[in-house]
C-alpha cells in the first residue's frame, strides 16, 4: 500500500476524501466510506435542520467506534458570511467532536481555533496561492488545492501547476489535489506532483449508495467532459454543472442587474444568501425523481466514469488502477 502524509494522519489504507457534495454526500455514503478505509465527508448544509445534524454525527461517531479498523470522517463547512447556518453548524460540530472539518468559501480562523481545543484537523479549499497563505498562516492542517475540472465551485488553474506551485510555496503543509480525478491513474499523477491524496467526488455521485434519482447518476455515465459547464446561475459563484436542457433555457450568467446586486457593499451579503437559497431549492427539485429542471453538479472527470458502482467497488477500482499506474509507469 502506498504511504503519504494523509494516509498516516488519518490511518486509512488509500489517500482519498471522498468530497463533500451537496444534496449528495450523506450518512449513508459516508459510512461506506469509513468502512472502505478512505475518508467520507458531507457538507453540513445537506442536514440543515440542526437536530437532524447532530443526530448524524452521533450516528457516524458510534459507527467508528464498533467498526473494526475504520477510516474516518468530516464534515465541509461554508464559512462566508451568506451562510445562515454556519454558527449553529460549527457549534453542533464542535459538541461532537467531529474529527475532520474542511472549509469553503470564507475565513476559517474560529472552524481552526475550535477544531483545535480537541486535536480535530482542519484542512481548507483554496484556488490560489494567495488564499492559502491566508489558510497557512491561521493555522490550517492541509489545503485542498481545487482546480479546473472540478464538481461545484472549480478553480481556475490547472492542477499541473497548481499543485506544485502550492508544494514549492509551502513543503510542509499537507496538499490535496481536487478537480477531475475518478481514476487511479489521475491519483498517482497528483501523487507525483507533490500531493498527499485527492478529494474526489464526482465517480461518488455514480454509486447506490448515492440518494440521488437514477437519472442525475445516468447523467453523470453518460457525460463526456465537453458537456460540463460553468454556470453562476445556482450560487452566484461560478460552478460547474452537466450542461441539461434545463441548464441551457436559464443560462450559464447571471444578468447585469444581479451582478451589481452581488457586488455593492450594502446588498451583496443578502443578495447572495436570496441567491444561494433559491439555487439550493432548485437543486433539491433536480436530485429528486422525475423532474425535468435538471441542474446537476458535476465536474470534468465524467469523461471517465461509464457505470454505476458500489461506494465498495469504486474504492477497489481507484486502488487496482492506482498500484497498477505505479508498477508500469517507471520513467
Amino acid at each position: 500500500m502506498i504511504k503519504t502524509k494523509l494516509t498516516e494522519l488519518f490511518n486509512i489504507d488509500l489517500p482519498i476524501i471522498m468530497a463533500p457534495m451537496f444534496l449528495v454526500s450523506d450518512e449513508k455514503m459516508v459510512k461506506a466510506a469509513v468502512k472502505n478505509r478512505i475518508i467520507g465527508t458531507f457538507p453540513t448544509l445537506n442536514y440543515r435542520e440542526p437536530e437532524k445534524l447532530d443526530t448524524v454525527l452521533k450516528n457516524l461517531n458510534q459507527f467508528i467506534s464498533e467498526t473494526e479498523n475504520p477510516g474516518t470522517y468530516g464534515v465541509n463547512l461554508i464559512t462566508q458570511k451568506s451562510n445562515p447556518y454556519y454558527k449553529k453548524h460549527l457549534e453542533i460540530c464542535i459538541n461532537n467532536k467531529v474529527p475532520f472539518y474542511i472549509t469553503s468559501l470564507g475565513n476559517p480562523k474560529e472552524v481552526i481555533e475550535e477544531a483545535h481545543t480537541y486535536g480535530a484537523k482542519v484542512f481548507c479549499d483554496v484556488t490560489n496561492l494567495k488564499h492559502a497563505e491566508k489558510v497557512v498562516n491561521l493555522g490550517a492542517d492541509g489545503i485542498i488545492a481545487v482546480g479546473q475540472g472540478a464538481g461545484g465551485h472549480a478553480g481556475p488553474e490547472p492542477l499541473q501547476i497548481l499543485v506544485p506551485a502550492l508544494k514549492e510555496r509551502f513543503p510542509e503543509t499537507l496538499i490535496i489535489a481536487a478537480g477531475g480525478i475518478s481514476t487511479g491513474n489521475a491519483l498517482h499523477s497528483v501523487l507525483i506532483l507533490g500531493a498527499a491524496g485527492a478529494s474526489v467526488g464526482t465517480s461518488f455521485i455514480a454509486t447506490e449508495e448515492a440518494p440521488v434519482s437514477d437519472d442525475y447518476k445516468n447523467g453523470v455515465v453518460h457525460a463526456k467532459a465537453e458537456d460540463i459547464v460553468m454556470t453562476t446561475r445556482i450560487s452566484g459563484t461560478p460552478s460547474t454543472i452537466i450542461n441539461t436542457a434545463y441548464a441551457k433555457k436559464i443560462g450559464y450568467k447571471q444578468n447585469w442587474f444581479e451582478r451589481s446586486l452581488s457586488q455593492n457593499p450594502r446588498t451583496k451579503k443578502y443578495f447572495k444568501m436570496l441567491v444561494q437559497i433559491k439555487g439550493m431549492k432548485k437543486l433539491e427539485k433536480s436530485v429528486k425523481p422525475g423532474n425535468y429542471k435538471n441542474l446537476w453538479i458535476a465536474g470534468k472527470s465524467v469523461q471517465f466514469i461509464n457505470e454505476i458502482l458500489s461506494i465498495e467497488k469504486r474504492v477497489l477500482k481507484i486502488k487496482t488502477e492506482l498500484e497498477k499506474s505505479i508498477s508500469e509507469n517507471i520513467f
